[in-house]
């Protein structure tokens, strides 16, 4: 039997000595961040650059070349932001759609009884997953998009138009040499998007073949047994499966593409991260600038990932 003397000191009990380890990195970790802020501050101070956010109601004093938001040269600088903002968001929402689409096709290619056709589908992901994305972008920019012919010599389809001018769609016509349309997506928009949706959809086809290649070789037997063709029996029966091992690689992918749209600088294209240049650059206030866009990209980055957990919870299978 125990005596009251033997029993074991509060600092080596094991139900206490997790929460003390982790009290004492907490501990360290807001020492280093109250003497980081507190070297920032005092820095700020003696060069006069103390924290101010009233530069965001002065007029931005320039144009963005591309916005679906109303916007000149005597608005603010938070609604040039917000404008840029939106642009982010609607390449990475484009995006998100087309990579998955893309990836999917792709992933499924690989198992296809055409031998052709995986072929193809595992060389498409080895070439496009080892070229760096910068790369890519310019190579869809300047020697694809901007190698376009413009007027009567323009690529046209069923109504559309892809022309160096932009990509028209609605009825395009050809007024005095120039191309209109109800809808028009600027070249540099289209080559951001072009280049974020083949490169993510070379992730994401791997990530849907692990997915498919996780489902026990049976389920094709069994379906195949049934009278199921192969596409029926991918759509219904295996896909299905494979989306509780699919969802959480998609949610890394799905991040790093709209992170990877921060580079649209180098198409033209006119986002968040070129609109926060042009701010910084006219006001000099390089923390605020950066605070924003930092918090602009985390906050999007976490929805996502708060969506894609949503979903991950919901295609996992449940015991009864």
């Amino acid at each position: 039997m125990t005596s009251r003397s033997e029993v074991t000191p509060w600092w080596r009990n094991r139900r206490y000595l997790p929460w003390l380890v982790q009290g004492a990195v907490a501990l360290v970790i807001g020492v280093v961040v109250a003497f980081l802020l507190t070297n920032l501050l005092l820095n700020l101070t003696a060069r006069g650059l103390l924290l101010s956010w009233s530069w965001l109601g002065q007029p931005a004093g320039f144009d963005l070349a591309e916005t679906i938001l109303p916007f000149d040269a005597s608005l603010p600088y938070w609604r040039a932001m917000l404008a840029g903002l939106v642009n982010t968001l609607r390449v990475v929402i484009a995006g998100l759609v087309g990579a998955t689409v893309l990836g999917t096709l792709i992933g499924t290619a690989s198992f296809s009884s055409n031998g052709l056709l995986r072929r193809l589908a595992r060389v498409y992901v080895e070439v496009i997953r080892n070229i760096p994305l910068l790369l890519q972008l310019i190579f869809w920019y300047f020697v694809v998009f901007l190698a376009l012919p413009n007027g009567r010599d323009a690529l046209q389809l069923p109504g559309l138009v892809l022309a160096k001018s932009g990509l028209f769609l609605g009825s395009p016509e050809l007024v005095d040499g120039v191309w209109q349309a109800p809808l028009r997506f600027t070249v540099e928009f289209g080559a951001l998007l072009t280049g974020l949706v083949v490169y993510t959809a070379a992730f994401i086809a791997e990530v849907v073949r692990g997915g498919i290649a996780s489902v026990p070789k049976g389920q094709w037997e069994a379906a195949t047994s049934l009278g199921f063709p192969p596409l029926l029996t991918l759509r219904r029966i295996v896909l299905p499966q494979a989306l509780r091992v699919i969802v959480p690689g998609l949610n890394s992918q799905y991040i790093s593409l709209a992170k990877n749209s921060s580079l649209a600088v180098a198409c033209g294209f006119t986002d968040l991260y070129s609109v926060s240049e042009t701010t910084l650059n006219q006001t000099g206030r390089a923390i605020e600038v950066m605070l924003i866009l930092l918090g602009s990209y985390l906050v999007i980055d976490l929805v996502i990932s708060a969506l894609m957990n949503g979903l991950n919870g919901l295609v996992q299978l449940r015991e009864r």
